[in-house]
């Protein structure tokens, strides 16, 4: 997942180390699948109504969290869900099949899912390495790159501004619903937590040290005595035995769209802060046209841009409230936390605040101009008066 600052430090939770005596891969059975997340920005708001309408074959839906402690988050538009079909992918050599969907944001974000179905009864070994297998397949992002094409043309008349943005964000969810330990003797929650996560987590294949269990996987929740979530940077574990409760997914799908439209405007101001340089530079050498559409101009793409990634950015964040600290809400102020989103949201001001006070000093230098001509006009204006005097 292409993720900045991913080595800063962040604020650790009081848990117990997960490095306990560790169960062999081999002393789980498990049944579950993979959730592949692409993300995309395609353009301004996106009205969602109209979406619903223009994808009303594929029988698309305004979904919420379902639990009874989701009522502490508040979601003004919710987004809409649709499914794509199913496609064809190669997972370890062998050819199975991915079933698509998307969930529609009206803040412009598009999330593109691909579901692949690790099967049922295998051994949490092969379901590690079928995990690492799914999340390396490049065929997947390349279906999902096609699929977003084909949506955007879909609800073009529903989208403003339509067009796809190059930053992507990408995020992969492995989901259990049964776990059975071979031996007995322990609850499948337990057994989890003894196993080693982290080739298939983090991605390392050579042991870690203690120290490095309990930093680099800390973020551990559970609401009922049967369920668990293990967050990390780029994807995450849930033990959910509830086939249809899906509503953690949901939340990290929710920060995984906010965090991409803060990358996306903090990529935009970044573009944008050496071109606005070039045009101060230039303005003061285009001398016939300072006073009527020189500055003006400038002053007035620097207004627009400062007020549009204001506006879009505040409705992104500003999609999902939390009112309480329950389960859900405290994994989705965790995300935001892990995934840097405040440290994102703070360049972005940083940003704006340099082309604001460069929009202030220029409206400065452009009012001092218009005081100096207006001084030399009542100037002449007096010469004038007194040669006609004269005459």
């Amino acid at each position: 997942m292409d993720r900045a600052l991913a080595v800063l430090q962040i604020p650790q939770m009081t848990l117990p180390s997960p490095v306990v005596a560790r169960l062999s891969a081999d002393s789980l059975s498990v049944t579950g699948h993979a959730i592949v997340y692409r993300l995309f920005d395609v353009g301004g708001e996106i009205d969602l109504e109209q979406a619903l309408g223009r994808l009303a074959s594929n029988m698309p839906e305004r979904v919420r969290p379902a639990r009874t402690e989701a009522q502490a988050l508040r979601i003004t538009n919710p987004p809409v869900s649709v499914g794509l079909g199913n496609e064809p992918v190669t997972i370890l050599g062998r050819r199975t099949t991915v079933e698509l969907s998307a969930r529609i944001f009206d803040f412009g974000v598009v999330s593109l899912r691909a579901r692949v179905d690790a099967g049922a009864g295998v051994s949490w070994r092969d379901f590690s390495l079928f995990g690492r297998a799914v999340d390396a397949a490049h065929e997947i992002p390349e279906l999902l790159e096609q699929q977003i094409l084909l949506l955007v043309e879909r609800m073009a008349g529903a989208i403003e501004r339509p067009r796809i943005a190059d930053v992507r964000e990408d995020y992969v969810v492995y989901r259990l619903t049964e776990c059975h330990p071979i031996n007995g003797g322990e609850s499948p929650r337990a057994a989890i937590e003894k196993l080693d996560l982290v080739p298939l987590l983090l991605g390392e294949s050579r042991p870690l040290s203690a120290d490095a269990h309990k930093e680099m996987l800390p973020h551990r929740f559970s609401y009922y005595a049967d369920d668990l979530a293990i967050l990390s940077w780029d994807n995450a574990l849930i033990v959910e035995p509830a086939a249809t409760d899906s509503d953690v997914e949901y939340i990290l799908e929710f920060a995984n769209a906010q965090l991409l439209e803060l990358r996306y405007y903090d990529a935009v101001l970044d573009a944008e802060l050496p071109r606005l340089y070039d045009r101060i530079a230039q303005a003061p050498f285009r001398r016939g046209r300072v006073f009527r559409t020189g500055y003006a101009q400038l002053l007035a793409s620097m207004q627009t841009l400062v007020a549009e990634t204001t506006e879009l950015v505040e409705r992104a964040e500003n999609a999902l409230k939390v009112t309480d600290d329950v389960y859900l809400a405290r994994i989705y102020s965790t995300a935001l936390e892990l995934y840097r989103a405040r440290t994102w949201r703070t360049g972005i001001d940083r940003k704006l605040t340099i082309i604001r006070e460069a929009y202030a000093m220029l409206n400065g230098e452009a009012q001092a101009r218009r005081a100096e001509t207006l001084e030399l006009a009542i100037i002449a204006l007096i010469a004038l008066e007194i040669v006609l005097s004269l005459i």
